[in-house]
């Protein structure tokens, strides 16, 4: 690992003396009365519990996922929420989840967050949510469009947050899932939960092995994740513990013609890597009156290792986060105010050996702390709310390796947002303000000079018809950015991470529910983006892998004991990855993917069969060519069916 410097522990002692005085400010052994069980809640809305979830909001229950059958949260996401993914490239479900159309840096466009802790990683990673048992997961929440002033860098395209089960305060629940599938796939799943006198305790056990679907593609999985929890007299305190262990082969990419001849084979046949993760969190809250007083506090370390056909790397990290922060709420007659301040550090290291041929490359030390204020208020009066928030951020980077630099800068954003409720069934609502993103690890590492911060100001309008039965929300939406990160393969010889002339990405967004009958639910997601240059040589011209259209149709159906689930999701062409000049006549091809689910339940039992592209479609929607045949194509998987059994107790 990285050894510690005084510089760490200089970015660490306002962490450790707010940690302890936090702490200590909160009664740890007071208790609920018997019996008294934790409400569920929502915390996007202002990084506090709430019952409320915010009006623009998708938000996927527990009980969605099992209905639909999704066997990782990354799964739920695609299908539930309609949100496009492309697929890993090292075949575990961690698809790359693109908000707002921003492509192949879509990952850090997306802040994401389990329970209030940033996942997202500072390299060029999606973040690992396949290391979350689905069982613990109490829901999602998906909130499209700039974020930064509660959630700092990388939230221009959204959040998401998954918000897991609070434990029962009495009695002994869990669940045994086994599943098999074509290709080899092999699963096992196991939640145990218990209670009593206000503390619970929970475990989840995963094991999973699968040769997917190409060539030099099996994966070997297992997480844990377990927690212990005391309800307080009027607030929490908590410890959580997340591991994951990967064994990964990496199949790589294929040439047009290779493609056509076989999408399933590899090029590259000895790829391969691992991945070990460990996240240990605790967390407190506690009301006094009408001040909430709540505190994160994380340590995570991560070791992956790779060789990519003799070139190896083992690359060891570290990421600390504490996030203090104070809800108060006045209430003068009819206007309530809710004000949020807080603060968020963050410390993230990286220590990578890397070697070619057998002769030993440069080390390479990454550094990166930052430390955030934020302020948010909220008033409500009559039926309308509005809210403004601001955030200042200080960052501090550094590298040493065959390009080295020591950086500091600060950032800011705002946001105000508004709504109106015109009927019980009509509202109006429109957020403005500005966001960024800065250049992680891996992007600042093979240039000349650290890139620029990437800034964006963001708007939005919309409006909600219905409730929760049967409700319409349409969006227009447009990110103006500057600076805008990104990878151009059209740079150099190999390509680079660079700052782009000025881009901007603007659309619709309408996403629909109606209950048809008792029995029958049908959902929708529709999204048009358009995304191009509006400066430099490429003015006018599209931004690549972004899909113009994009839509997700869900039928639901539930009997006594029985469900089914079936959807189509429909992705528009693209262009190809190195097509910044537009000149390519060929673009990659739309497709639309089918699937579904059948579950009937036999006493404590429930046996399922359920299938992802029933239609065995050949498609892709990664590929970082241009026109010639060398498009560097990654192909998605064919038609995938699975068996499973589950018991609950």
């Amino acid at each position: 690992m990285k050894p510690v410097t005084s510089r760490s522990i200089a970015a660490w002692k306002p962490l450790t003396l707010v940690s302890v005085l936090a702490t200590l400010s909160f009664p740890v052994f007071a208790q609920v009365e018997t019996g008294q069980n934790l409400a569920p809640v929502t915390v996007s809305a202002s990084r506090f519990e709430s019952v409320e979830a915010p009006i623009d909001a998708t938000v996927i229950t527990a009980q969605q996922i099992r209905d639909s059958g999704a066997g990782s949260i990354n799964e739920a996401i695609r299908k539930i929420a309609g949100v496009f993914g492309r697929s890993s490239q090292s075949g575990t479900s961690d698809s790359s989840l693109d908000l707002r159309g921003f492509g192949s840096s879509s990952n850090q466009n997306v802040a994401i967050f389990v329970d209030g802790i940033r996942i997202s990683e500072n390299e060029l990673q999606p973040a690992v949510m396949s290391a979350i048992a689905i069982e613990s997961v109490e829901r999602i929440e998906v909130v499209r469009g700039g974020s930064s002033v509660l959630y700092g860098e990388g939230a221009t395209g959204g959040t998401i947050q998954i918000i897991t089960k609070r434990g029962r305060t009495k009695g002994t629940h869990g669940s045994f899932v086994a599943e098999i599938g074509n290709r080899g796939q092999e699963e096992i799943r196991a939640s145990l939960n218990t209670g009593w006198d206000g503390f619970s305790i929970d475990a989840n056990l995963g094991a999973l092995r699968t040769d997917n679907y190409r060539a030099n593609n099996e994966l070997k999985q297992e997480n844990f994740s377990g927690g212990v929890q005391w309800a307080l007299q009027n607030g929490r305190i908590g410890f959580r513990v997340d591991a994951a262990r990967q064994d990964l082969r990496f199949p790589g990419s294929l040439t047009l013609s290779q493609y056509l001849q076989n999408p399933r084979q590899t090029l590259k046949p000895t790829e391969n890597g691992s991945l070990d993760s460990n996240r240990y969190t605790f967390f407190v809250d506690q009301h006094y009156g009408n001040l909430e007083l709540a505190a994160d506090l994380s340590y995570r370390e991560k070791t992956s290792k790779g060789d990519f056909s003799g070139f190896l790397s083992t690359a060891e990290s570290e990421v600390k986060q504490f996030s203090p922060r104070a809800k108060y709420v006045s209430n003068f007659g009819s206007t309530r105010n809710e004000l949020i301040v807080g603060m968020d550090f963050s410390d993230s290291t990286r220590f990578t050996q890397s070697s070619s041929g057998g002769f030993a490359l440069d080390d390479e030390h990454a550094s990166q702390q930052s430390m955030a204020i934020y302020g948010r208020n909220e008033i409500k009066f009559g039926n309308m709310r509005v809210a403004a928030g601001a955030r200042h951020e200080k960052f501090d980077q550094d590298l040493r390796a065959g390009t080295s630099y020591d950086q500091s800068f600060s950032l800011n954003a705002f946001d105000l947002n508004a709504s109106y409720e015109l009927t019980p069934l009509v509202s109006l609502f429109g957020k403005t303000g500005k966001s960024y993103r800065v250049a992680n690890v891996d992007e600042n590492a093979f240039v000349s000079k650290p890139l620029n911060p990437q800034r964006s100001n963001d708007l939005e309008l919309g409006g909600l018809l219905g409730n929760e039965n049967n409700k319409l929300i349409a969006k227009v939406f447009r990110h103006k950015l500057k600076d805008e990160i990104f990878f151009d393969p059209t740079s150099g010889g190999f390509g680079a991470n660079v700052n782009l002339d000025r881009t901007k990405r603007q659309g619709i967004e309408i996403e629909g529910r109606a209950r048809l009958s008792s029995e029958f639910f049908l959902s929708a997601v529709l999204q048009h983006v358009s995304a191009k240059f509006t400066d430099g040589p490429n003015e006018g011209k599209e931004m690549v892998l972004v899909p113009k259209n994009t839509a997700t149709v869900r039928l639901n159906w539930k009997a006594d004991k029985q469900t089914a689930d079936v959807g189509v999701q429909w992705v528009d062409t693209q262009r190809y990855g190195k097509d910044f000049s537009n000149s390519c006549t060929a673009l990659i091809p739309s497709f639309a993917t089918l699937d579904a689910r059948y579950a009937v339940r036999v006493g404590a039992w429930e046996f399922a069969v359920s299938g992802t592209n029933l239609t065995d479609k050949d498609y892709y929607s990664q590929a970082f060519g241009d026109c010639s045949n060398n498009r560097g194509i990654y192909p998605d998987a064919g038609r995938s069916v699975k068996l499973s059994a589950r018991l609950d107790f």
